[in-house]
């Protein structure tokens, strides 16, 4: 590897799951890439599927799992050639007994590929799969540092937490084994990149790492995508929010609880949800509250419509109870309408001074903070010039792909001083 400092690098980015419905490792897979090539760097992204969503110039390499989500039933996914491919076969297995091994499948195929390919890398940037392949392709030479979102034990918690029965809670902590794996891949890697100061803290108390190993880096915002749009006219009584998936963790039902009691003050106020109503708690919750027609679900939305939609709304909320980064909440800041978010995981650190910040898991804060809103058009339009000022300031992707380049380069450093 050659030592010159501005050289452009040659990186190979690991991801199991890609694609932007996923949820936030889908965006930043998009959107760091193509920084990345912007900067001048070559990138290739190595995705099992759903694949990702990436702009010209970044090379995708697809290396296919079993897709067992696609199926109904995961027995009709059973193949007599599963027999003669060990890792298939321990996908299947894994799933069939109520387990997620796509992350370890997906690592242990990255292993068999990277033989003939390693050498073709710089470096690689792993996007939270934390698979012991990682610790294979670094053993044969690659430098290789890693993102964390968020600690998926953060997920386990509420999820397990919120579970209804105990079977269901045993059937929430079977599926989440994959940590133990994560957990000490994230211990052998070194640096490794932390999106907030909150992700930092909550990585070296469940993960146990050092924290002189990691090194922050705030993700971006589209901001050229997710723009104010003067020409739409706000109107004066609509919600927005989002929710890629139905989980405690997204808190869409304490945003549920909010709005069913502002109804009484504000009969004509509507609630739109960027995603899908799935069988569920939300479901139920809407069911239960006798207002399944007043809130609307719309998903499969290009990041203009969301902007758009966006431009028309009054106030756009962030109910999670945890995020690692939120990009929905950034994202909203982005398109200059007034936000009001909970104060759950990261969110604080993106939304800063911004917009109202309010206890999680609280419905009767988030009724307040929207009923405050909802009474002064002052408020809500000096919230939505900050957010937007905010994200132009400190959330650009061209300075997240900068510091990245810097950590990358620190971990080729470190490895070339090892192989003296």
């Amino acid at each position: 590897m050659s030592k010159t400092t501005d050289k452009p690098l040659r990186i190979l980015m690991p991801s199991y799951r890609s694609h932007p419905f996923t949820g936030g490792q889908g965006i930043y897979m998009r959107l760091v890439t193509k920084a990345m090539v912007e900067l001048g760097h070559s990138v290739e992204v190595i995705s099992g599927q759903p694949y990702p969503l990436l702009d010209e110039g970044v090379k995708l390499t697809k290396l296919p799992s079993l897709d067992l989500y696609s199926y109904d039933n995961p027995l009709k996914a059973f193949k007599f050639k599963l027999l003669k491919e060990p890792i298939d076969l321990y996908e299947w297995l894994s799933h069939l007994s109520g387990g997620f091994s796509e992350p370890y499948t997906f690592g242990e195929r990255m292993a068999v590929w990277a033989k003939k390919n390693y050498n073709r890398f710089d470096v690689v940037h792993d996007n939270q799969t934390l698979a012991y392949g990682l610790i294979k392709l670094r053993d044969m030479g690659v430098p290789v540092v890693g993102t964390i979102h968020h600690p998926i034990t953060m997920d386990k918690r509420i999820d397990i937490k919120h579970a209804e029965s105990l079977f269901l809670k045993l059937l929430k902590w079977r599926w989440y084994s994959f940590l133990k794996m994560q957990i000490k891949v994230a211990r052998k890697l070194d640096p490794i990149i932390v999106v907030s100061e909150n992700t930092r803290k909550d990585v070296v108390k469940d993960f146990k790492i050092d924290p002189k190993k990691t090194r922050k880096v705030l993700h971006g915002i589209d901001h050229k995508t997710f723009e104010p749009i003067p020409s739409i006219k706000r109107k004066e009584n609509q919600l927005i929010t989002t929710a890629s998936a139905d989980v405690p963790l997204k808190g869409l039902i304490y945003l549920i609880r909010a709005y069913s009691d502002l109804l009484n003050e504000f009969p004509e106020l509507s609630l739109i949800v960027i995603g899908k109503l799935r069988d569920g708690p939300t479901s139920k919750e809407l069911d239960k509250k006798g207002i399944k027609n007043k809130v609307k679900f719309i998903s499969d939305l290009t990041s203009r419509q969301i902007s758009e939609l966006y431009a028309e709304s009054t106030i756009a909320i962030s109910p999670s109870v945890y995020e690692g980064f939120g990009f929905p909440a950034g994202e909203a800041m982005s398109c200059g309408i007034p936000l009001i978010s909970t104060n759950g995981g990261s969110l604080p650190e993106v939304v800063g001074d911004s917009g109202i910040i309010v206890p999680h898991s609280n419905p009767n804060e988030l009724r307040k903070a929207i009923k405050e809103l909802l009474l002064s058009p002052e408020k809500r339009q000096e919230f939505g010039e900050k957010g937007r000022n905010r994200v132009l300031e400190k959330f650009t992707w061209k300075r997240a792909a900068r510091e990245l380049v810097d950590v990358y380069r620190e971990a080729i450093s470190n490895a070339d001083n090892r192989s003296r």
